[in-house]
């Protein structure tokens, strides 16, 4: 390749390093033009798959930042530059390896780790994140739904037998509580920042807006503060 065309083309590819969510390294000796094509249909428009010489791989990893290793940079090679989700990339790569043994996962960069095959298998067997997503709002209407049930509860309770009643802060404090450890699933990918925060307040708010007694429950059961009289 010419020098000004090897510069253009590791130009391209560590831009390619750059944007990317995560880059998976294969090996697809003996896979067919036709293989290659239904690949890149199962990778779909967020994942990139192009047949790279493994100097310029090399070259252009180390420019943005990344080391591969040696041992990755063997045999024909192709990168998948993944621009969506990397779970859902990384399953289309496992399925599509199963039904065709020729395609070959070397490992890869995710998170600005280098990772291995044994590591891409098993982010393969993650649930999405629209899966956890659907789980999370779940679970928060959940929340709301036992939230209201518990004062609604605690309402009779009183009227049967003028005892004190909790606040509404308690209450849903500790429904929220019970809720979140029937759904460990749910938290763990909470805390693990798998769900970015600001989608889980988008999710808290639309469940909310779904449950409108629990304002009517707090308006009626809060009495607002009374100012004390000035001596």
């Amino acid at each position: 390749m010419a020098r000004p065309d090897k510069v253009t083309a590791v130009a391209a590819l560590t831009e390619e390093f750059r944007s990317s969510t995560a880059t998976v390294l294969t090996e697809y000796r003996g896979l067919s033009v036709t293989s290659m094509k239904k690949l890149r249909r199962d990778l779909g428009a967020t994942t990139k798959y192009s047949v790279v010489k493994n100097t310029l791989t090399k070259i252009a990893a180390k420019e943005a930042g990344f080391d591969v290793p040696a041992e990755l940079l063997t045999g024909p090679s192709a990168l998948a530059f993944i621009k969506g989700d990397p779970i859902v990339a990384a399953k289309s790569l496992r399925d599509f390896a199963k039904e065709n043994p020729f395609l070959v996962i070397k490992g890869g960069i995710f998170e600005g780790k280098s990772v291995t095959a044994a590591e891409i298998y098993k982010l393969a067997d993650l649930e999405s994140r629209e899966v956890l997503l659907a789980k999370l709002a779940g679970a928060m209407k959940a929340i709301l739904a036992n939230a209201i049930r518990t004062v609604d509860a605690l309402r009779i309770q009183r009227e049967e037998k003028e005892g004190p009643l909790p606040t509404v802060a308690e209450v849903v404090a500790e429904v929220a509580v019970e809720s979140v450890v029937e759904a460990p699933v749910v938290a763990q990918a909470v805390v693990e920042e798998v769900v970015a925060p600001e989608v889980v307040a988008e999710t808290v708010a639309e469940a909310a807006a779904e449950a409108p007694v629990v304002t009517d429950v707090v308006t009626e059961e809060v009495p607002a503060p009374v100012e004390e009289e000035k001596e």
